[in-house]
């Protein structure tokens, strides 16, 4: 009878790595970083270091990042062909899970190969049930658009949700993140969790209004996982029919199938995407210059 946990040819393996403690290794993710044929790392240097605090050697090891991930596959799929095994991890917790590994995933499930996960330590996973706020159902979105317009109709489309939000945030974002939470969301519970399972782990909670004071005061250090309480059962508002459409397209339809003229539009754009209405004009002066052109 072959081992349980025994490394198979032609499979491919995704190791979650610790987000902070290295404690929070499994047993089962050092034996598959052990034993299989490539490692593919988003970042070889830091996949290098942990597999020498664990005193292990790879066989071979090479980078899979998130601009050569699609590359990468032509040697992962080699590797494969041939009955090895590859194990893939990125820097910290689960690949795929806002960090590279769906292209993988996705083109050697094509190619007939398994995939077989190897679970471990979630940033995600860790916030979630000790932020305090009901744990289901929730969204999961990772990073939004960095870009403040964009970042604010992401958040106008999770609006009426009724599920518990979760977002991924860089420090230097933090306070933009939450300004614009709090125009969008209002006065909701949220938690604020960063360095989760490092010596310095912080929850920050309370409303949005509260972190966004608290942070503008004390710059936070780390990515954090930020955390928002659901819309109120029954709140939520007929989705706008605007909704699925771009800054442009919307403007383009109140100027030339409702007739207005271009400051009303940007008047009633800026109004319902909650953005600024210099933002809004710049974007019609384009639309006005490419339609002379």
């Amino acid at each position: 009878m072959p081992e349980k946990n025994a490394i198979q040819p032609s499979t491919l393996y995704l190791v979650a790595t610790p987000i902070g403690n290295l404690d929070d290794m499994t047993f089962r993710a050092l034996k598959v970083l052990k034993e299989a044929t490539l490692i593919a790392a988003e970042d070889t240097r830091n996949t290098s270091k942990l597999l020498t605090h664990f005193g292990i050697k790879a066989a071979k090891l090479i980078s899979c990042y998130e601009h050569n991930e699609i590359k990468r596959t032509d040697d992962i799929l080699e590797t494969l062909v041939q009955g090895g095994s590859v194990a893939l991890a990125t820097d910290a917790g689960m690949p795929g899970i806002s960090d590279p590994g769906y292209q993988v995933v996705k083109m050697v499930l094509e190619k007939g190969f398994n995939v077989v996960p190897i679970p471990g330590a979630s940033a995600l996973i860790a916030a979630l049930p000790a932020s305090g706020l009901v744990p289901t159902p929730f969204l999961f979105t990772g990073f939004l658009p960095p870009k403040p317009a964009d970042r604010r109709q992401a958040m106008l489309k999770l609006k009426n949700q009724e599920q518990t939000l979760v977002f991924y945030e860089a420090p230097h974002r933090l306070a933009d993140f939450l300004k614009d939470a709090l125009e969008v969301f209002g006065l909701r519970q949220a938690v604020a969790a960063r360095e989760l399972t490092k010596l310095h782990e912080e929850f920050t909670r309370g409303t949005l209004e509260e972190l966004l004071t608290h942070f503008k005061a004390h710059e936070p250090l780390g990515e954090l996982v930020v955390l928002v309480e659901a819309a109120a059962p029954g709140s939520g508002e007929p989705t706008p029919e605007w909704e699925s459409l771009s800054v442009e397209d919307h403007l383009i339809r109140l100027m030339n199938l409702e007739g207005r003229t271009k400051t009303e539009a940007v008047k009633a754009v800026a109004k319902a995407r909650g953005l600024s209405r210099d933002e809004v004009y710049q974007i019609a002066v384009r639309i006005s210059s490419s339609h002379k052109d």
